[in-house]
């Protein structure tokens, strides 16, 4: 079985697939897993579909901004949750869990974020009025040879670049970055949430760990000019749930015990917001 940081460290964002279609017992071992990766850090559930397109549905979401730069995607896994406290990291802890299960496969997937609700894939999922659907992804195998297009976007949004590890992990407060041999045995978890996708690539996770009591909290750290898509959609905050699956998948492969906990600690954050503390037991 592939260790799942290698996983973590292989998944890439695809944008132009191949029409060679999903054999069928992965499709099944994807259906298992949209129905088992379902309930969040904050408790919140998160309902998964795969959603089949026609032709004239494909060429609908083609006029959905991000869409413009998919290429060839015929299937999408689709996710909804309510508008609830927690919602948009638990569904970017949980959806990720799902893409990464995909790449596992040898699949291709690319997170899409926005609002989606011209596009037929969500009548089709029956959306209720509580639930909000923040982002979607393609799924199938990635075409040989990357379209103009989709290397001009990776470009742009600079997605083969990360922030370097000062900017964004600390030891003890917000001003003194944690070097990554002082990081000991959480090193690798920490490249794990540094790998980790994000919307527009802006990485707003920060983490900063308080060796005494062997914990590690969490913080968003807004872009920006980067705004909330309405009230319930906040891709940065799904963004966080992305970071908290990376380094909780990667703790426990590397053998670590521990705890998520509501723990926000007495420190000069700035404009960083606490989201939740993960605690070695």
């Amino acid at each position: 079985m592939e260790s799942m940081i290698d996983v973590i460290n292989r998944r890439v964002s695809v944008r132009t697939y191949s029409d060679q279609a999903i054999e069928t017992e992965k499709k099944q071992k994807m259906l298992d897993l949209l129905n088992s990766e379902n309930k969040g850090l904050f408790g919140n559930k998160v309902r998964f579909a795969m959603v089949d397109l026609t032709e004239a549905e494909k060429n609908e979401i083609k006029s959905l901004g991000t869409y413009g730069f998919i290429s060839g995607a015929k299937l999408y896994v689709v996710s909804a949750v309510k508008g609830s406290p927690g919602a948009m990291e638990d569904l970017g802890y949980c959806f990720e869990k799902v893409i990464l299960g995909a790449t596992g496969l040898g699949l291709g997937t690319c997170w899409l974020g926005g609002t989606f609700n011209r596009a037929n894939f969500v009548k089709r999922m029956n959306v209720l009025d509580d639930e909000v659907v923040a982002a979607v992804s393609p799924i199938g195998y990635a075409r040989d040879k990357r379209a103009v297009k989709e290397r001009l976007l990776r470009r742009l949004v600079k997605s083969d670049q990360r922030k370097p590890w000062q900017e964004l992990f600390f030891d003890g407060d917000m001003n003194t970055p944690l070097g990554r041999d002082s990081a000991g045995k959480y090193a690798s978890a920490l490249d794990c949430v540094r790998s980790g996708p994000s919307a527009s690539n802006k990485q707003p996770w920060r983490i900063v760990r308080r060796s005494a009591q062997s914990a590690f909290h969490f913080y968003l750290r807004r872009t920006s000019g980067y705004d909330k898509f309405n009230a319930r959609i906040d891709l940065q905050r799904v963004d966080m749930g992305i970071a908290m699956c990376h380094f909780e998948l990667a703790v426990r492969e590397i053998g670590l015990t521990g705890r998520w906990v509501v723990a926000k600690p007495d420190l000069e954050a700035g404009n960083a917001e606490y989201i939740l503390t993960w605690v070695e037991s």
